[in-house]
């Protein structure tokens, strides 16, 4: 290998003693520009450079991942959760071989399938039928071999009307299916899975738990990176958790978990400070809170926020909300674009978020609040404020505590004889 290269160096090893993954002092290192020496448009950028022809630009460096060491047996269901910024994302696209590490080494026992954020492994001129046979052939498979497994993808997926059309035509719902589908029937050796599945309806995303596990007890080797606690717990048999870019525990998925939720109460109070979240950072939340932060259940749930202006940022904004329960599971999304709401950065802004339903059962909650604009995250701030649901029931007639022990909500319903 030439002088240099040695920490870019990726093996394929199809050794059947061998794990399916070995991970070796692995880091990852970008360089960015300092904030002050960005331009936000074409005609700041062209009069810093008249103004700063010869000043050199001012780059940091920025670890995603830094010395992360791990291997992964077959037939195992590897969880990875962290925080926004863990680099588990990162992690993932260089197992895909998406970009290079900057240092380290990665010995990889088969070929790696993978489903990661939307429009990676696929091309969107060509039609779903034709991109199926484009993934099989970078897998190394025969035409025959895809043949006749196709049969299985296109009933997986349920696509079946919109084979022969361009996939840059296909919703996201309709592409996470089919891509989902190549990524497990294609049978590589190793799966990998980003947070993309969220986006499925429940039905798909139960399916898509299943295939994993059947995945997994054929031998292969999945991972999963997933913010919704409960699916890990669901299907993985370890886990790695990770924290701004180091790998800080591989074991079982209870340990990896119970670290996730002791990260969370040791950050909280730092993430108060905007420079310390994730985001761009252009639009930034200033102030969050919960109007009550002690309630009952079937009471509305009032979460205040305030945002900062950026007369120069010239895009509006929404907000998203993700209300979590104290096991880590997402009970609900509040995003403002589905309520066609959304916001000017040329002043600071005051608002408010009021949940009605569904009814939350006694525990602790706590908020994530986050502003995207043009696709991306300009701030994300996660556990910005948390509340306490008393243990009162709100159904009017009192019984036994197994009538409502399962479920993680209070339903509204009737029961009508007909």
């Amino acid at each position: 290998m030439p002088k240099g290269h040695e920490g870019r160096r990726l093996t394929l090893m199809p050794v059947p003693d061998a794990p399916a993954i070995k991970v070796e002092h692995l880091s990852k290192t970008y360089r960015i520009l300092r904030r002050e020496d960005q331009s936000s448009s074409a005609a700041e950028a062209l009069i810093k450079r008249a103004r700063q022809r010869r000043a050199p630009r001012r780059r940091e460096t920025f670890e995603a991942l830094d010395d992360v060491s791990f291997e992964v047996p077959w037939g195992e269901v590897v969880g990875i959760v962290g925080r926004n910024g863990a680099g588990k994302s990162t992690l993932l696209k260089i197992l895909n071989r998406i970009t290079a590490p900057s240092k380290g080494r990665i010995e990889l026992g088969g070929r790696v399938g993978s489903l990661l954020e939307v429009g990676t492994g696929f091309h969107p001129e060509l039609t779903g039928r034709e991109n199926v046979y484009l993934n099989g052939t970078l897998l190394g498979m025969r035409r025959k071999e895809i043949k006749s497994r196709f049969d299985s993808i296109v009933d997986f997926a349920g696509t079946e009307r919109f084979l022969d059309t361009q996939v840059k035509r296909y919703s996201t719902g309709m592409y996470i299916r089919l891509a989902f589908a190549v990524a497990a029937h294609l049978e590589s050796e190793i799966l990998a899975v980003d947070e993309v599945l969220a986006v499925g309806d429940s039905d798909f995303q139960a399916k898509c738990l299943r295939k994993m596990r059947e995945v997994a007890r054929d031998g292969r080797t999945v991972l999963v990176v997933s913010h919704q606690l409960q699916t890990v717990s669901d299907i993985a048999s370890s886990a790695l958790f990770m924290e701004q870019g180091h790998l800080m525990l591989h074991g079982t998925v209870e340990e990896a978990l119970e670290a996730y939720k002791r990260s969370f109460a040791r950050e909280a109070p730092l993430l108060r400070e905007a420079t310390h979240r994730p985001g761009t950072g252009e639009i930034r939340l200033v102030e969050a809170k919960v109007a009550d932060d002690i309630t009952k259940p079937g009471n509305e749930v009032v979460i205040e926020f305030t945002v900062g202006a950026n007369p120069s940022f010239g895009n509006r904004y929404h907000l998203s909300c993700l209300l979590n329960n104290e096991d880590g599971m997402v009970i609900a999304q509040c995003d403002s674009r589905v309520a066609d709401f959304f916001l000017d950065p040329s002043t600071d802004v005051s608002g408010q978020l009021r949940i009605t339903t569904p009814w939350l059962k006694p525990g602790a909650y706590t908020v994530d609040l986050s502003i995207y604009s043009g696709g991306h995250a300009t701030d994300l701030w996660e556990q910005a404020c948390r509340f306490q649901v008393l243990p009162v029931t709100p159904y009017p007639f009192p019984t036994t505590p197994d009538a409502t022990d399962h479920g993680v909500v209070f339903p509204q319903f009737e029961y009508t004889q007909i």
